[in-house]
């Protein structure tokens, strides 16, 4: 598995949505936009030590970490953040579906990264039609190069990727390669409407696996919710993160409760998780298994400020559940609250959910048969 021939045929074999991308994937090299020290999981892998597993991982179905900690040293011993990658190629293709390019669409991509999909899209619909913004000058500079020994010219630019790319609009398609937890209105100022479309890794911190898939018309950009992507956070702003110990302070202190809501049922249902993420855009959920095959889990739940935590443990069997909370907020309850307003609507899936974007701000909604939308969030402008 060392070419894009490699490639291509591990993504027939998953069914990945190739359609028309399928050229650009068997035509532009994924080794070029690859530095020579890559890492995937917990393994690093150097080109110059062993080129022939570096060869493999590059034209393997995987995300590729390419930056840590924002290209700065670190300790051994020293949280890495993953800070740019060149993502998993079927996950690349699933949202290019999404986006639905014709071959007359201009389109904007806010982060470059390696420069891959940038130029999967140049290939596609050419150069001279597509734009990309990263907020990493180094990066930046290196995603041009490596699109240019690829033998493709896509406009690549450094800048904050929240303000789009003004110069070169209006865009068909506008593509984010990163999570945000609010679409920039300016994103959909600079999207052609009737018929442009923004689709971008969305959510808070809780839960932000999911894709919006926005259409724009009249100033106002409304979609549904989609897959189940896993992306870098916005640089701007971007939640503070880091080993556990790093966000548990005052354990001694802890106030102690129990709960009758099962940790574990919220940890493992994508739908709960999505809802209870609406209540909590600053604070983020780890599920911690025991190790010793009992079953038990700890389900924490973190303020981004580093400032509250909480934990609800799960015990096979039981119908109580052991909880701890410092802080300022009661994070435990926040998620219970919000868990039990998901039971009372009839613990909808997240499919039924959008979200609409104008001048003024976002919400999301959910679909109600009976009621038409009903805000889960606060329109903007509205207190409830």
């Amino acid at each position: 598995m060392s070419s894009p021939a490699d490639l291509l045929a591990i993504l027939r074999e998953k069914g990945a949505a190739l359609g028309p991308w399928e050229d650009a994937v068997s035509s532009v090299r994924r080794e070029l936009f690859l530095p020579d020290e890559i890492e995937v999981g917990d393994e690093l892998v150097s080109r110059a030590t062993a080129p022939a597993r570096w060869l493999e991982v590059a034209y393997s179905d995987v995300s590729v970490t390419t930056q840590v900690n924002d290209g700065r040293p670190t300790g051994p011993d020293e949280y890495r953040l993953p800070t740019s990658s060149s993502s998993q190629p079927s996950v690349m293709l699933e949202m290019l579906s999404l986006l639905d390019v014709r071959a007359t669409d201009r389109v904007l991509e806010l982060g470059s990264g390696t420069g891959l999909n940038a130029a999967w899209l140049a290939h596609c619909v050419g150069s001279h039609r597509v734009v990309s913004v990263e907020i990493d000058p180094v990066i930046a500079e290196q995603a041009a190069k490596n699109t240019l020994a690829a033998g493709l010219s896509p406009l690549i630019v450094q800048g904050d990727g929240e303000q789009g790319r003004p110069t070169g609009a209006p865009y068909q398609r506008v593509i984010a390669t990163y999570a945000v937890a609010s679409i920039p209105y300016a994103w959909v100022e600079q999207t052609a409407a009737p018929h442009g479309r923004i689709v971008a890794p969305w959510g808070g911190s809780f839960f932000p696996y999911s894709y919006a898939v926005l259409d724009v018309r009249n100033g106002h950009a409304e979609g549904r919710f989609t897959g189940y992507p896993a992306f870098m956070r916005s640089r701007n702003p971007r939640p503070a993160r880091g080993f556990l110990d790093d966000f548990l302070h005052h354990r001694e202190a802890a106030d102690s409760t129990t709960t009758g809501i099962s940790p574990l049922r919220i940890a493992q249902d994508p739908d709960a998780l999505f809802y209870v993420g609406l209540a909590l855009p600053d604070a983020w959920h780890l599920p911690v298994p025991a190790d010793d095959g009992s079953g038990e889990m700890t389900l924490w739940i973190l303020a981004d400020d580093q400032t509250s935590w909480a934990s609800a443990d799960y015990t096979p069997g039981r119908r109580e559940y052991a909880v701890a909370q410092y802080g300022p907020r009661r994070l435990w309850d926040e998620a219970e609250a919000a868990y039990r307003t998901w039971d009372t609507l009839g613990r909808p899936s997240r499919d039924r959910a959008g979200l609409s974007v104008t001048a003024h701000g976002q919400w999301v909604w959910l679909d109600t048969p009976e009621n038409g939308l009903s805000a889960l969030t606060d329109p903007p402008g509205r207190r409830r």
